[in-house]
């Protein structure tokens, strides 16, 4: 795919995008922190390759600081349970620090992870700096093709004719919604479009009961919304030279948003969380988030149900997604620590089951058509993968589309025009492009 590439005065790595991702990903919802006892990190060492009867060593990092990073810490476990030959020291960074850390690490070139987790909007500025090895060969020697998994993260990690990353799972945007409100509304089904989402929103909507059919969050996660809403109604976050997000498409369905709250369907000034909070409290019937929040909500007891997001846009049926792929430092080059980095990604490529179990929906095709995998109630996640899309390839795009954020915000609270919004957005945008 084109990769596009911009040179900017200032060198630093834009984290907005990535941080706000990972919130989603660990903001209460990735498990662990600290490195365990034991963990080449604990003990201050690095990759141990095996002498004497040891086991070969290697060290990975992921940012799953919050619930989902006990079902990888479980994943590891039993693959060092499942074999003699290597053992992998698993440490969580806290996932708002995870790349500020990375960053650290790879350029200090000591304490460096072996084997780490990256979002794949991020791949392509880790691969521009040098700071990524390739993983074609290692993907062969382990018996693994790109054909094993789905092709949107496949295809935004190549770079070059070159594969950066080996993708663990794709998180959309998805639709949950209050099974028990649907059934009192008289609402059969979980709508599929516009016009079957503004009917169901009305009939789920009670003054009286103070029940909304759909909250619209004015802060995060738009950060999903905004984007999968302007794709599907025909428009471009980036148009090859230049942001875009200030399009009549654009446009459009912000006004889209702000009607729900004029009409009442939404309550207005909602604040950061607000919709989960209601949607918790059994007084939102409709929310809009990833899958990361399926564990709080068994938690909660909630009869809810899961589905792709409908086309509210008038153009295609499109959703904005993220994904964590496996990443290999270019400083790892120890040959048996590769030999185990390949060893256990094959083995997560058919035993990732409890990764799915966290919410997620998983990248490996094997999985997505395993039995195990169809029965659990997410498995629906995965009808929009064929039309998921990423954030821009565009470096620094994180920094570039940081101003949307604050502008939509004030549309949403009706302090701004929608177009007066998104127009002092982009004017922000190319300041910080240095346009």
């Amino acid at each position: 795919m084109k990769h596009i590439r911009l040179s900017f005065a200032r060198a630093f790595l834009a984290l907005s995008m990535a941080a706000l991702v990972l919130a989603a990903c660990g903001g209460g919802n990735e498990g662990g922190s600290a490195a365990p006892e034991g963990s080449s990190a604990a003990s201050g060492g690095g990759s141990a390759a095996a002498g004497g009867g040891k086991k070969t060593e290697f060290l990975f990092w992921t940012p799953f600081s919050g619930a989902d990073g006990a079902f990888m810490k479980d994943i590891v476990e039993k693959y060092n349970a499942s074999q003699d030959s290597y053992k992998i020291n698993f440490v969580i960074q806290p996932s708002g620090e995870y790349y500020k850390q990375l960053d650290v690490a790879l350029s200090a070139g000591k304490e460096s992870p072996d084997l780490a987790i990256m979002h794949v909007d991020q791949i392509p500025t880790y691969a521009s700096k040098g700071q990524l090895q390739p993983m074609d060969g290692i993907a062969a020697q382990a018996g693994m093709a790109k054909s094993d998994y789905v092709e949107a993260p496949v295809e935004y990690s190549t770079i070059e004719d070159q594969w950066y990353g080996i993708p663990l799972d794709i998180h959309p945007l998805v639709m949950y919604y209050n099974k028990d409100l649907f059934e009192a509304a008289g609402v059969t089904a979980p709508p599929t479009n516009r016009a079957e989402f503004e009917d169901a929103a009305k009939k789920l909507t009670d003054e009286g009961k103070g029940q909304y059919g759909y909250v619209v969050p004015t802060l995060w996660p738009q950060q999903f919304i905004f984007p999968t809403l302007v794709w599907q109604n025909g428009g471009e976050l980036w148009d090859g030279t230049d942001v875009a997000y200030n399009s009549p498409e654009a446009v459009e369905m912000v006004a889209w948003l702000r009607g729900l709250i004029d009409e009442g369907i939404s309550p207005a000034n909602v604040q950061q969380d607000g919709e989960n909070t209601l949607f918790l409290q059994g007084k939102n019937a409709i929310q809009f988030n990833g899958p990361w929040m399926k564990s709080q909500f068994d938690e909660a007891g909630l009869n809810y149900g899961i589905a792709p997001v409908p086309q509210i846009g008038k153009a295609k049926q499109a959703v904005y997604a993220g994904s964590h792929s496996f990443v290999i430092p270019k400083n790892t080059t120890d040959e048996s620590v590769l030999a185990g980095i390949g060893d256990f990604l094959k083995y997560v490529a058919s035993n990732s089951l409890a990764w799915a179990e966290s919410g997620q929906a998983l990248a490996s095709k094997p999985m997505l058509d395993s039995a195990e995998f169809k029965a659990l109630p997410q498995s629906s996640v995965a009808d929009s993968f064929a039309y998921v899309q990423f954030a821009p390839n565009v470096l620094n795009w994180g920094t570039i589309i940081e101003p949307v954020w604050g502008e939509i915000n004030n549309a949403l609270l009706g302090k701004k025009d929608p177009q007066k919004a998104l127009d002092e957005a982009v004017a922000k945008s190319r300041q910080a492009m240095g346009k």
